[in-house]
């Protein structure tokens, strides 16, 4: 005996509803390379992150909304539990907005507003994915035979967005962009 297949209009209705969120929901960040270096007894992290912003986003930072990220580093021995201290437990904000007037946009390391202008918006996005040269922790802080590792999130902060817009960035998918916890060895 041969079933078809056939579904009530509700449940149709609702399926149409969740393809756009799911589709939006599946955009995000990405921390793609981490590379550490020792200079004068000081260990120096570079990161390559790639910021795939939503839709939602996007537009919204066309119109002149600005844009806060949030970088949550962490250096930690390889195998310490959770609840154990971070060596370093350190939190960058940067920022992308639109210019308007000068049709540029702006990526500036947070507190402050001065930073670099870009003429488009792809090769701000990648500005604002590049970390150079920024000191973790002194060499003499790590014990000798011991491995380490290097954790970072990215996130999109949403108690920075103005006001008005908060409410349906708390409400849509499309608005609560991080990437995974990734690791990368801690390495002279």
């Amino acid at each position: 005996m041969r079933r078809s297949l056939t579904l009530c209009p509700a449940t149709l209705f609702l399926a149409l509803l969740l393809v756009p969120m799911v589709q939006v929901a599946a955009k995000g960040f990405d921390v793609e390379a981490v590379e550490t270096r020792i200079e004068d007894g000081t260990f120096l992290m570079d990161a390559t992150i790639r910021y795939d912003f939503s839709e939602r986003a996007l537009e919204a930072l066309d119109n002149g909304v600005p844009l806060t990220v949030a970088v949550h580093i962490q250096v930690r021995p390889v195998d310490d539990w959770i609840w154990q201290e971070s060596l370093v437990d350190q939190r960058l904000r940067y920022r992308i907005r639109y210019k308007p007037l000068s049709e540029r946009y702006l990526v500036s390391q947070l507190p402050g507003e001065r930073g670099r202008t870009y003429v488009t918006r792809d090769a701000a996005l990648a500005a604002l994915g590049e970390i150079r040269n920024l000191p973790l922790l002194s060499l003499d802080r790590l014990k000798p035979d011991t491995a380490y590792e290097v954790q970072i999130r990215v996130s999109l902060d949403i108690e920075e967005l103005p006001l008005p817009l908060r409410p349906m960035a708390y409400l849509y998918p499309s608005w609560k962009q991080s990437s995974k916890w990734t690791k990368w060895p801690l390495q002279p």
